[in-house]
C-alpha cells in the first residue's frame, strides 16, 4: 500500500489521537479557567471507530500513536483502546501524553496492555507556582505518577516544561537537575499561541536556553532519532540524560513534520497551526463504510495539509485552545 504522503513529499508515520477532551486541570496555555466548549461524548469517537481507523493509518505507513486528550487518563477504560491498538493494527509504537495525576492506578495496568512510553507535563517544582498555573497543587500527585511511570518501565519517561517568560523560565536548570537525578529525559517547548490565554502567556525563545544548557552542563547533539515527535536532542557527556528542544517558534520543523492529529470528535486536523481538516466521524459511522473509503478520504486530505504553520505572521489566528486539537 502508498504510504500516505502530502503533496510536498511528507509521508504520515505518526499520528496523535485524542481520547477525551476533559481534563482534571486548567493550564492556561491549553484549557484555561471557566472554559465550557467540550465536544458531547455521543460525539467522541469510540475505541472501535479508533481502532478501526488506526488500523487503515497503520496499514498505509503510520508507525507511531501517541494517545492525548485532554487528559487521557480521564477516559474509561484507556488501557482497553491500547490493547486492542496492539492486538488489531500494525503499529509499532504506542505512547501517552499525561499530567500524570492519576499514573499511579493505571501505570500497570497500561504497561501489561502494550504501552510503550509517557510523555508527562510539569511546568514547576514549586507547590505555588503549580497551583497557579494548573489551577490546583498537584505536585506530589504528579512526582508520584511519575515514579510509577519509571516503575512500571514505561520507558523512556520524557518530562515536557512549556516555557513561560516572567513564569517558570527560571526554573529551567533546577528543572534539568530534576530530571538527571531520576532518569528522565528532560524537553522544554516554547509556547504556541492556541487560544487567546496562550497568547497572552508569551514567546519564550529556546535559542539561548539550548546555548546556556550546553555550556553549563557539557551537552553535545544526539545523533539519531530519538522518537517521532519534532524534538531536537542533546545529551551529557555520560549519554545519562537526554535533553530536547521543542521549538515551533524560533526554529520551526515543517518541512519534516510527519504527523498529523486525531481530535475526540473525529476531526483529523492536518496543522496545529492551520484550519485545514478531515472530518472522519460520520463517515466511521456509515454502516457502508469501508476501509477503502476511509482510506480514499484520508488520501484526498493530504492534499489540504499545508506546506507550514505562519504563528509569527498571524498569532492571533488559530482561536481554538490546545486541548479542542488534541495536545
Amino acid at each position: 500500500m502508498t504510504p500516505l504522503t502530502d503533496d510536498y513529499g511528507r509521508k504520515i508515520e505518526y499520528v496523535r489521537i485524542s481520547v477525551t477532551d476533559r481534563c482534571d486541570l486548567r493550564c492556561t496555555y491549553c484549557m484555561p479557567e471557566g472554559f465550557k466548549d467540550y465536544r458531547e461524548p455521543d460525539n467522541w469517537l469510540k475505541f472501535g471507530e479508533i481502532t478501526r481507523l488506526a488500523k487503515v493509518m497503520t496499514a498505509a505507513g503510520t508507525r507511531r500513536i501517541r494517545l492525548t486528550g485532554g487528559e487521557p487518563l480521564l477516559r474509561r477504560n484507556l488501557p482497553d483502546l491500547v490493547a486492542a491498538l496492539r492486538q488489531e493494527t500494525s503499529v509499532e509504537d504506542i505512547s501517552l501524553s499525561t499530567n500524570a495525576t492519576r499514573m499511579t492506578r493505571f501505570a500497570k495496568d497500561l504497561k501489561a496492555a502494550g504501552l510503550n512510553r509517557v510523555n508527562i507535563s510539569l511546568d514547576s517544582l514549586q507547590k505555588d507556582k503549580v497551583q497557579e498555573l494548573c489551577g490546583r497543587d498537584v505536585l506530589d500527585q504528579v512526582i508520584a505518577g511519575i515514579d510509577a511511570a519509571l516503575e512500571a518501565d514505561l520507558k523512556p519517561v520524557k518530562l515536557n516544561m512549556v516555557v513561560m517568560p516572567g513564569s517558570n523560565d527560571d526554573e529551567i536548570n533546577d528543572m534539568f537537575l530534576f530530571c538527571r537525578d531520576r532518569g528522565l529525559t528532560f524537553r522544554m517547548i516554547e509556547t504556541m499561541p492556541m487560544g487567546h490565554t496562550a497568547v497572552q502567556a508569551g514567546h519564550v525563545s529556546l535559542q539561548p536556553t539550548i546555548e546556556k544548557l550546553r555550556l553549563d552542563h557539557g551537552l553535545i547533539p544526539v545523533i539519531g532519532e530519538l522518537g517521532g515527535g519534532p524534538a531536537r536532542y542533546w545529551q551529557t557527556p555520560d549519554g545519562k540524560t537526554q535533553v530536547g528542544f521543542i521549538t515551533p517558534i524560533s526554529q520551526h520543523f515543517c518541512a519534516t513534520c510527519n504527523r498529523i492529529r486525531l481530535a475526540v470528535d473525529g476531526t483529523i486536523y492536518l496543522c496545529l497551526g492551520q484550519e485545514e481538516k478531515i472530518e472522519m466521524r460520520e463517515l466511521l459511522r456509515d454502516p457502508g463504510c469501508t476501509d477503502e473509503a476511509i482510506l480514499r478520504a484520508l488520501e484526498q486530505g493530504m492534499h489540504l495539509k499545508p506546506e507550514r504553520h505562519h504563528f509569527l505572521e498571524t498569532p492571533e489566528k488559530i482561536v481554538r485552545f490546545m486541548s479542542q486539537t488534541g495536545g
